[in-house]
């Protein structure tokens, strides 16, 4: 009778899997319409006759706007449902990317990448919202792994591609094509994604299983005292999330590994092809360049999954979620071993090391659910990729001026120092993993 029983309990579904490919698919796209801008610049700079400096102010205008607005955006994640949310902002910034086929002089340029950053600015709080909903703790690392690697993955891949693609219709043609396949891929967001709450075809089973696992939805089937919901924003909680060292420092080490990273979206082609002499029309150029992209795809996909296999193991927060941004910080260092070759396979193989280091510390993200009050998740996420986004709108100007000589090298080295900051505001600033309890909040 009770294998009976056993028998006819449902099994879980696995909706979140699917809603999962949603994101990571979002993910490519949005990282392609915010990297098309480096595959251009060459073409781009030339047609419109803009100098370096020029166009080291294009590549930084989208995180001026990007950066300032994550707040507001963190804001947004938190009051609207994800389906509405990414739709709109999905099919903004995919005009705008659209637009930029059009553009004929520098202000424009700045005033489309600059749209583009206040448009993509809710996409990763909502991101971490929407993972922060549907899976359980224990299995949230992974998650964030996955939809991570989309902006990996998707450069590797796609950097070939946006080449090819540009090659045979121009530099304003590939802007054309990005916008098209975002506006399109927008309907398909609001046609397929859900809230759990709202989600018809995740059983019980599987909602019972998030929630209890932490994860954070309206349960309507369970009358519940919805404490864990969001409240209407006030000014105090911003206070809030600014005044714990805790949280600082992951603000600060996710703009220090964000510095890597730029380095990689903005002027990593433009290194190889002035500084290192490798032609990217080249079949053999353009595999080399794509091998950083897949080695940042492995590093992320690694460290999401051992975290969560450590966790599982009974292993603490301390080391299962802090030992992959660790190890990963300092194997970022490793980009400057690129100042003292110029042998394209040595080069590609510094980079390639770093950008795993790079990807391997990238599930920084994990730490805002851990460590963000439960109702200011979205905040503390705009928080968070505000500091970020600050290395986006500085590190590309900052290379720039570094370079002004001729020589990369320092720049390099500059991103490898940055590299160790964020290595040691995890050990002195994070310190133990707990969430953070706002004042008069009873534990």
């Amino acid at each position: 009778m009770i294998d009976q029983m056993k028998n006819s309990t449902p099994k879980p579904t696995t909706k979140r899997y699917n809603i999962l490919f949603l994101i990571f698919v979002t993910v490519v796209i949005n990282y392609m319409d915010r990297s098309n801008i480096s595959i251009a610049a060459s073409l781009l700079s030339k047609d419109l006759e803009l100098s370096t400096a020029q166009m080291g102010l294009i590549f930084a205008a989208f995180s001026w706007t990007y950066s300032a607005l994550q707040v507001p955006g963190g804001i947004m994640a938190d009051l609207f449902r994800s389906r509405i949310l990414y739709t709109i902002i999905l099919v903004l910034w995919s005009l705008v990317t659209l637009l930029q086929g059009f553009a004929n002089s520098l202000l424009a340029m700045i005033g489309f990448r600059a749209a583009i950053g206040v448009f993509e600015a809710p996409s990763y709080p909502t991101n971490n919202k929407i993972v922060t909903t549907w899976f359980p703790e224990k299995e949230r690392a992974s998650a964030i792994a996955v939809y991570t690697s989309g902006q990996f993955i998707g450069l590797a891949f796609l950097t070939p591609v946006l080449f090819w693609i540009q090659n045979a219709v121009g530099w304003r043609g590939l802007f054309i094509v990005s916008g098209t396949i975002g506006i399109l891929w927008a309907a398909i967001w609001y046609l397929f994604y859900r809230d759990p709450d709202k989600h018809g075809s995740a059983n019980r089973a599987e909602l019972d299983y998030i929630k209890a696992g932490g994860g954070f939805f309206k349960d309507k089937a369970k009358k519940e005292k919805q404490e864990d919901n969001p409240t209407k924003f006030q000014w105090g909680d911003l206070l809030e999330v600014l005044r714990h060292k805790k949280l600082w420092g992951i603000y600060i080490g996710q703009f220090c590994i964000g510095a890597t990273f730029w380095f990689f979206l903005t002027w990593f082609p433009k290194y190889l092809q002035d500084y290192k002499g490798m032609d990217f029309l080249s079949a053999k150029t353009g595999l080399l360049a794509s091998v950083p992209f897949l080695g940042a795809f492995l590093g992320v996909l690694l460290s999401g999954f051992s975290s969560d296999y450590m966790i599982k193991k009974g292993m603490s927060n301390e080391l299962a979620r802090k030992l992959p941004i660790l190890l990963g910080t300092l194997i970022s260092v490793s980009i400057i071993g690129a100042n003292y070759t110029d042998d394209p396979f040595l080069v590609v193989t510094f980079l390639t090391l770093a950008f795993f280091g790079n990807g391997l510390a990238s599930i920084t993200w994990i730490f805002v659910s851990l460590l963000a009050p439960k109702k200011m998740v979205g905040l503390v996420g705009g928080v968070f990729n505000a500091v970020g986004g600050l290395a986006g709108a500085t590190v590309p100007i900052i290379i720039g001026f570094l370079v002004d000589g001729g020589d990369f090298s320092p720049a390099l080295f500059f991103v490898a120092l940055l590299a160790m900051v964020a290595f040691l505001s995890y050990i002195f600033l994070v310190g133990k993993v707990e969430r953070v309890v706002p004042k008069g909040t009873v534990k």
